[in-house]
């Protein structure tokens, strides 16, 4: 009984995927390190302790989840995927009418649910329910369609877009440029790996490099951004665009923050000038700038190791999805990697002045319940690909 109890755990044990857990427990602690670096030179007067415990608390939840969506398999995730998009269009639609007021006043934006202290993004659950649904839609559609043509391809992306579509809306209704770009993003990363032609890809690709092309020339003239007002844009959206393009034109108002971030990473040098040290106030520094701190207490070479933790989970994460060889865990697993690229892309961007200010996180690192527990979702679906792949490595049904 004793061996057949060993043999138990040990046979547990090796299907956990350590080699996910590694880098996401670094960049936990990473980002543990920061918030209390933030934290301590910060002069609003926001305790310390209660912002480092209230991250350790939701990384507690977010790792509960990951162990509570392992024991799913993909066949329970497949059923699950519609329930999951249909219950995040409902949190998305309800945050319209209860949105905290007190957060839209600070950021305008009406994305966060408030109860008392706790409050709630319900856009960053939302973007793992969007990837089992996506997943789920383009393994179907592969099973059903014998042979891929252009008509059949366009059909394929005409249905990932009906599924799509409804998140751009609601999120400008809310405000939220930043997390719009995020689905954008994880939709054309699925596009590009479900099959879809070369002739597709190529002049769809020419085609969104001259429509971001002529978006900027629009908000750099004056008759384009009277244009762009017309259909949305604020003065803010301006602002970012005018300070990420002339940094140093305005580093008292509006250009305050991107200023103070570039000079404190820069200050950092190659070594960083060593823990817990910050001599330069950078706003929002726990959460959107958490890229500051690590810069300037431990430089480039701090950075770069930084920069490796994530190339090495999105490594892993490659890495199981061809042991496993499931169809429809290899479409969940580019959504998460587009998932977390784009984050870390856009959040280090726009920290060194590379990218406008958008509000995004960095992954497992910044301050936030929210984002953290999206993510944590994330990991937890790719991390149920090892723990059931025997039980579904002979099943080639429906991508299973």
């Amino acid at each position: 009984m004793q061996n057949n109890s060993r043999m138990g755990r040990k046979e547990d044990n090796s299907r956990i995927d350590y080699g996910i857990i590694f880098p996401v427990l670094m960049l936990a602690i990473i980002g543990l390190a920061s918030i209390y670096v933030a934290a301590t030179h910060d002069t609003s007067g926001v305790s310390v302790t209660r912002q480092v415990v209230s991250q350790l608390a939701w990384f507690t939840i977010g790792t509960i989840l990951v162990i509570g969506i392992m024991q799913f398999d993909a066949q329970q995730l497949w059923k699950l995927a519609p329930y999951a998009y249909w219950l995040g269009i409902l949190l998305l639609v309800a945050v319209l009418f209860l949105y905290s007021r007190s957060y839209a006043a600070s950021t305008g934006a009406k994305s966060w649910f408030a109860l008392g202290p706790f409050t709630f993004q319900p856009s960053e659950v939302m973007k793992p329910a969007y990837i089992l649904m996506m997943a789920r839609e383009i393994t179907i559609y592969n099973h059903q369609t014998e042979d891929h043509s252009i008509r059949s391809d366009w059909r394929l992306i005409g249905k990932m877009g009906l599924w799509t579509i409804p998140l751009p809306v609601l999120l400008l209704l809310q405000h939220d440029f930043g997390t719009m770009l995020v689905f954008i993003a994880i939709f054309l990363g699925l596009v590009v790996v479900s099959g879809v032609s070369w002739r597709i890809l190529v002049p769809s690709f020419i085609g969104l490099v001259i429509f971001a092309s002529s978006t900027l020339l629009l908000v750099v003239t004056s008759e384009g951004r009277t244009l762009l007002e017309k259909v949305g844009f604020e003065n803010y959206q301006f602002a970012r665009v005018d300070n990420w393009l002339h940094p140093s034109a305005d580093t008292s108002n509006s250009g305050y923050q991107l200023w103070q971030s570039m000079k404190a990473i820069g200050s950092g040098q190659l070594f960083g000038k060593g823990f817990d040290v910050s001599n330069i106030k950078v706003p929002v520094r726990e959460s959107d700038m958490i890229f500051s701190v690590i810069g300037e207490n431990f430089g480039f070479v701090g950075s770069f190791a930084l920069i490796a933790l994530y190339f090495l989970l999105i490594y892993q994460i490659i890495k199981v999805t061809f042991d496993t060889k499931n169809e429809f865990y290899a479409y969940i697993a580019t959504g998460v990697i587009m998932m977390i690229l784009f984050h870390v892309f856009e959040n280090i961007g726009m920290n060194i002045g590379l990218l406008p200010l958008t509000g995004i996180p960095l992954p497992f690192v910044s301050a936030g319940g929210s984002s953290l527990i999206g993510n944590m979702i994330g990991i937890g679906l790719i991390m149920s690909m090892k723990y059931h792949f025997k039980s579904y490595s002979n099943d080639t049904r429906s991508g299973f």
